[in-house]
């Protein structure tokens, strides 16, 4: 059985382990372990499995589930922090971070953002249809009652006029809508913008 500590969608949830890489195009991102202060080394499986639980233990719930990369370029590497966050509107979430480390200081704004871009493609593709299925299965029979569920992808950049990516927006959200999920930018974008972005700082 598993327990579930309710927390608010920015406590100190996350603990992170460093990976790194030889080669951004070569390594294979997908065998990299997901870490929480619950549990390190978590595969996707266990954090499917979190997941489910956390909404089975209440199904008539509004649940978003929403996932985001950010990055930062450090001295001689750049990290890509990736979290995953099943949110119960007004009652608390669960979530989990994957930390990927490229040996090199990615400078060219357009590159960072569309590898972010890929990185939350990636885990997104891992939720399939059956999976996503299997998680609206859980809220189904509370539907009438207002129960929902919806899977959002968060996107680090705003159409801001000062805002040094806005003139990326159109692309990274046609990107994100492609996949199948709700795209979410700035201000709007949380997990990637405040909740990854506070790990990317750590080397």
């Amino acid at each position: 059985m598993m327990c579930y500590e309710r927390h608010e969608i920015f406590n100190n949830l996350i603990l992170w382990g460093k990976v790194g890489c030889n080669n951004m195009k070569q390594y294979p991102f997908q065998n990299i372990p997901f870490q929480n202060i619950q549990k390190k080394d978590m595969s996707f499986e266990e954090v499917f499995v979190h997941i489910a639980g956390f909404m089975e233990l209440n199904p008539s719930g509004n649940y978003q589930l929403m996932v985001g990369t950010d990055s930062q370029v450090h001295k001689k590497h750049t990290v890509f922090i990736t979290g995953i966050v099943i949110r119960q509107v007004g009652n608390g979430v669960w979530g989990c971070i994957r930390k990927v480390m490229i040996p090199r200081r990615m400078l060219h704004l357009h590159e960072r953002i569309s590898q972010e871009l890929s990185l939350t493609e990636e885990i997104v593709s891992l939720f399939t249809e059956e999976r996503k299925n299997q998680l609206i299965d859980i809220v189904l029979p509370a539907v009438y009652q207002g129960a929902t569920f919806t899977m959002e992808g968060h996107i680090d950049i705003g159409i801001g006029k000062r805002n040094k990516t806005s003139e990326f927006v159109k692309e990274m959200v046609a990107r994100m809508e492609s996949m199948g999920v709700e795209p979410k930018i700035k201000p709007d974008a949380f997990v990637a913008s405040s909740y990854a972005n506070r790990y990317t700082k750590q080397e």
